[in-house]
């Protein structure tokens, strides 16, 4: 009886132990997860409106030591867990006016490329170099997100995330996806010096081809961006133009201003005046050409003549031309467009934008849509079409650049607007849908981006803010408030000569993707061989 009862007490002492251990084994399991998520919510942190650029380094280093060795079932979720972490915070301005429903569903669809990443970079964890491999598979899958579904959303490349960062020379060399690789391989080198580190000071055999890869991982990235600097220049190639930006200002945020839009119209041209004003009492240059931004005149000026005469006087009194964004109709077809509309010629040139937004300027599956929400469709009753050619004004021998407001996010908008002759590029665009969210400053960190990649000054005339002023090198000289009327005027350089990026397009992008699919290709073929040779 006496061992009996000692043997119960002992198994009821035990008991709680090891209760308490599985509980901690599954806590333990849980760590990568958190971590995943935490270094998602990193990567948000490092973008605009912060200076915080180098936060992506170690949201990367974290991403790697996660996914290291897992199976692709747990890359999966690890990978989508940091997707969420990432795009949930970074997209949320997309929720402003029409509820949080399309930005969960967006960010939702958008991080499962990143889970789909995750998969590929544990893949090739277990390769020589590992960090180079999972580099290209982020880049690869950038490049997925940047081009589907519906034409793609490649809002949150990594490269936008480092406009004051160190490594952006590297724009200048191949673009966005060298500058992200850059960034990510960096992050990556990081995370595995550090563990090799930990392996020799547990007195392990450290390789020295892997120390060497793991040095040349971080090394080479920032090497390579400081030597990029002798591409980024803002010197004068073809002359000066002073150019004028007009933030005319909006009546109310959201889109009822839509309704107010002859209001818009008369916002712009009452700012306009009053530089005309300024310029004759000698307290700014006259500008050689004026920049109104997206929807600056959502009144169709060829369909009525009050909005044409409003625009055609605010010309007259500054006595430049003034590029005008506006919203017409023609040949059945809705068109967002920017007209070029001279003081003594009327409208001269028109660029109709290429790159129109999903859901916001025409809904795909919109009869799904209409099922879940009547009202969005109601919004956008009629789908926009999109324009054919590039964008490029020529002003008085000045050859301007167009990219309207969303194109900006995408690679080939922007560029061949330089390859057909562009000296400088504007950005006309109009924030005030998304009020004061973080999504002006994102959109104003691309356009940052863009000028160094093609080396020429780029202007952001928007509606409510902010407007800027970027030189070649991505500096910002001049920019103002939100949701306050205010033109700027400024003496920029004219350039023609074309950076490495702009020449090779999207070879450097597709060279990655192929080292990707390379590195996935290889992790394979050695998992079946380890397999075959465990069953022999």
């Amino acid at each position: 009886m006496t061992v009996t009862a000692t043997s119960v007490d002992q198994s009821d002492q035990l008991q709680p132990r090891r209760t308490s251990g599985a509980r901690g084994g599954r806590l333990l399991r849980l760590v990568p997860a958190a971590a995943s998520a935490l270094c998602g919510v990193l990567l948000y942190v490092s973008f605009p409106p912060r200076p915080l650029w180098w936060l992506a380094l170690p949201a990367f280093a974290g991403f790697g030591w996660v996914l290291r060795g897992r199976s692709w079932k747990a890359a999966l979720g690890l990978g989508y867990l940091f997707g969420l972490g990432f795009l949930l915070p970074l997209l949320v301005w997309t929720s402003v006016e029409v509820g949080p429903l399309p930005w969960l569903a967006l960010v939702a669809i958008e991080a499962v490329f990143v889970a789909l990443v995750g998969v590929g970079v544990a893949a090739v964890s277990r390769l020589p170099a590992w960090p180079v491999w999972a580099a290209a598979v982020w880049t690869a899958g950038e490049a997925a997100r940047a081009r589907v579904p519906f034409q793609g959303f490649p809002w949150g490349k990594v490269a936008f995330g480092q406009a004051d960062g160190v490594f952006l020379p590297l724009a200048a060399v191949g673009g966005t996806p060298v500058l992200g690789f850059a960034v990510v391989l960096c992050g990556f080198g990081l995370y595995e010096a550090g563990r090799l580190i930990a392996e020799r000071r547990r007195n392990r055999v450290v390789r020295r081809a892997a120390a060497t890869a793991a040095l040349l991982s971080v090394a080479v990235p920032v090497v390579g961006a400081v030597a990029a600097r002798a591409l980024v220049s803002d010197s004068a190639e073809d002359g000066t133009a002073t150019v004028a930006l007009i933030q005319g200002n909006v009546p109310r945020a959201g889109l009822e201003f839509n309704a107010q839009r002859r209001a818009v119209l008369d916002y712009h041209a009452r700012e306009t005046h009053k530089l005309a004003a300024d310029v004759r009492a000698g307290k700014v240059a006259k500008p050689d050409y004026v920049l109104w931004p997206e929807n600056s005149s959502d009144i169709d000026p060829f369909e009525y003549a009050d909005a044409a005469a409003v625009i055609e006087d605010a010309a007259k009194d500054i006595g430049v031309p003034i590029s005008v964004g506006s919203v017409v109709e023609r040949d059945g077809k809705l068109l967002n467009e920017q007209i070029l509309w001279d003081p003594a010629k009327g409208a001269t040139q028109t660029y109709d934008k290429r790159q129109i937004q999903p859901f916001g300027e025409y809904l795909p599956l919109r009869s799904l849509v209409g099922a879940i929400n009547k009202s969005w469709t109601e919004m956008a009753r009629q789908d926009f079409s999109r324009g054919t050619e590039p964008g490029v004004f020529d002003i008085d021998g000045a050859k301007v650049g167009l990219a309207t407001c969303y194109e900006a996010a995408f690679d080939w908008a922007v560029r061949d607007t330089v390859t057909h002759g562009a000296e400088m590029i504007s950005v006309p665009s109009n924030n005030a849908t998304f009020d004061r969210s973080q999504m002006t400053y994102q959109q104003l960190a691309m356009s940052r981006i863009r000028a160094v990649e093609h080396s020429r000054t780029v202007t952001v005339p928007v509606t409510s803010g902010v407007s800027a002023v970027i030189m070649p090198d991505g500096r910002i000289t001049q920019k103002t408030g939100m949701f306050v009327p205010a033109y700027l005027v400024q003496k920029v350089p004219l350039r023609t000569s074309m950076t490495p990026a702009t020449e090779l397009g999207i070879l450097p992008e597709i060279a990655l993707v192929l080292v990707a699919a390379g590195g996935i290709g290889w992790a394979i073929g050695s998992g079946l061989r380890a397999r075959r040779a465990g069953d022999a």
